[in-house]
């Protein structure tokens, strides 16, 4: 990497300006967009898309909200021509949707993108010359006129071949390479094809101003926006378009600052596809206006569908980083990240708020048709005692006790990380379930009944099974866990103290049960926890204590060995 000094900047600032745009804090309303996914990112695709692909492709598009689709260069091959014609024939275009195509300034070409045009009810006829000081110098060898000359001729052509039928058609003009044009030179050649087309309030022209390449920083081609809207005659019946691509990874950026700066309408596709790097990703310009509150009047609500679509007609990947539709972007493994995610939904529910200000979370997933259990909280050995309890109570209903979190969270790390990957919430469960929940082994409690006694302890009469055999116990105490308790250290030669007892009804899939979390701290300080289940509240928290008897007895077994 020692030849930086061949490369210079190959963009053009406009004129100063007031640079308005500045002043802007955020994008107040949906521009118009135009999805480009059938044309500009099919060419972009190794395998192009089949004729019922498309056709599909097209219906999701629909689906989403698209009233304008650019579907394809009609003239450019027989099978872009097939498709176009199909949708028109089979009436498979909406009243309230337009569909564009694209042209050069080639008068063959123009009269073979009418004649595929026929009989559309409304449609966008899209002329494009290169423009840049790059492509004249090396590409074509023209001047400034001359290229000037192509898009005017292209203009008039157009005029031509929409003789009588101009309520169906409205046009669009893109100085191609517009990133490296000059700015005055690009503004000149759109006032002159304006000057022919002679747009109105009712049928309005559409100049867009394509990032081709990227060649600046996100603000410099803000600014170049800013001059041609300042700048283009008939201003308010042209709608400024944007259509910028990926190459410096800010097309993003570019198409937010671009609106700021004037712009009426964005051409982008879903997922990013197109060219080298690609087109701007419209998923991603929608749903960052959608968290500012402003309704981008797309419907991504079913994002898994969506992706599952893209994926199989494209035959691209979207990637698990991807804003927004990314399998892993609303994933938390971070224990920290996942003890925020689970109090801020716990605020949300005892505050009643409305808004939407969870931690780590700039949207909620279930607005793009993603699940809280399976793509937000996710388990691995990183992950922290608060995801692993949110995900039990989510699932499950079990509310852990505070204290509690921590040794799951170890146990459930602790296989994570032994396997090396990733536990799905019902392997969780069942890790939870097999070492803390009704827990019998080795020891299991058969049956017990409880007498007053008059001086208001409780007397327990305990049956249990232990190293095959089986046999009554009796202690009292001062209340029935307590007494029970009590026969169980006596028998097993077993000291613990500072009982702790919890309980609850296990709301989700059960019957009227009750959960019941008991601790208990052995000699060593060591804490151990035991869970019971059962329609009874009393067998609940027997089998709680039991639970975490088993739990110490093994450790005591462990320590020996």
């Amino acid at each position: 990497m020692k030849n930086a000094a061949k490369y210079a900047a190959q963009y053009f600032d406009p004129p100063a300006g007031s640079y308005d745009w500045v002043k802007k804090e955020k994008i107040e309303q949906a521009p118009v967009w135009c999805s480009v996914d059938l044309r500009d990112g099919n060419q972009a695709l190794m395998i192009p898309m089949s004729l019922d692909e498309k056709l599909e492709f097209f219906k999701l598009l629909v689906d989403i909200g698209f009233k304008e689709i650019e579907v394809g260069f009609p003239a450019a091959s027989e099978t872009e021509y097939k498709f176009l014609r199909t949708l028109i024939e089979k009436d498979m275009i909406p009243d309230d949707v337009t569909i564009q195509v694209l042209t050069q300034s080639r008068e063959h070409i123009i009269r073979k993108t009418f004649e595929s045009l026929e009989g559309v009810p409304h449609a966008i006829v899209h002329l494009y010359n290169s423009t840049s000081l790059a492509q004249r110098e090396q590409v074509f060898r023209k001047s400034k006129d001359e290229i000037k000359r192509i898009a005017t001729e292209g203009a008039e052509l157009l005029n031509k071949y929409v003789g009588n039928n101009r309520s169906h058609y409205r046009f669009e003009y893109s100085p191609e390479s517009f990133t490296g044009t000059e700015p005055e030179y690009a503004l000149e050649v759109c006032n002159e094809v304006l000057d022919i087309w002679q747009p109105t309030s009712d049928r309005k022209a559409v100049i867009n101003l394509p990032v081709t390449v990227e060649l600046s920083l996100p603000h410099v081609y803000a600014n170049q926006v800013e001059f041609m809207s300042k700048n283009l005659k008939y201003r308010d019946s042209v709608q400024i378009s944007l259509h910028p691509h990926n190459d410096r990874g800010c097309a993003v950026a570019d198409t937010e600052l671009g609106l700021l700066a004037g712009a009426d309408r964005v051409e982008g596709t879903l997922f990013g596809n197109g060219e080298r790097t690609g087109n701007v990703d419209l998923i991603t310009v929608g749903l960052n206006m959608y968290t500012h509150g402003v309704d981008p009047k797309l419907d991504f609500s079913d994002m898994p569908h969506i992706a599952e679509l893209y994926e199989r007609v494209t035959r691209m990947h979207v990637s698990e980083r991807s804003p927004y539709s990314g399998s892993l972007v609303f994933a938390a493994f971070s224990g920290s990240h996942q003890d925020a995610i689970a109090k801020g939904m716990h605020w949300r529910a005892e505050t009643g708020e409305s808004r939407w200000t969870v931690p780590y979370l700039p949207l909620d997933p279930h607005d793009v048709g993603r699940e809280y259990e399976t793509d937000v909280i996710r388990i691995n050995s990183q992950s922290g005692k608060g995801g692993i309890g949110y995900l039990l109570e989510q699932n499950y209903g079990y509310i852990l006790p505070k204290k509690m979190r921590e040794s799951v969270s170890y146990l459930v790390k602790d296989v994570s990380d032994k396997g090396h990957r990733e536990l799905l919430p019902n392997e969780v469960f069942d890790i939870f379930e097999e070492h803390f929940v009704n827990v019998v082994q080795p020891l299991r409690v058969v049956d017990f009944h409880f007498n007053h006694e008059e001086d208001e302890q409780i007397e327990a009469f305990v049956t249990v099974s232990y190293q095959n055999k089986t046999q009554t116990l009796v202690a009292k105490g001062n209340g029935r866990i307590d007494s029970v308790s009590n026969a169980l250290k006596a028998f097993l030669h077993l000291s613990f103290s500072n009982l702790t007892y919890e309980e609850h009804a296990l709301e989700k899939g059960s019957d009227s049960k009750a959960v019941c979390y008991v601790s208990i701290t052995a000699e060593d300080g060591r804490t151990e926890w035991g869970v019971g289940v059962h329609n009874d509240i009393v067998v609940a928290s027997v089998r709680a204590l039991v639970s975490a008897v088993n739990r110490q007895i093994a450790q005591a077994d462990e320590k020996a060995q």
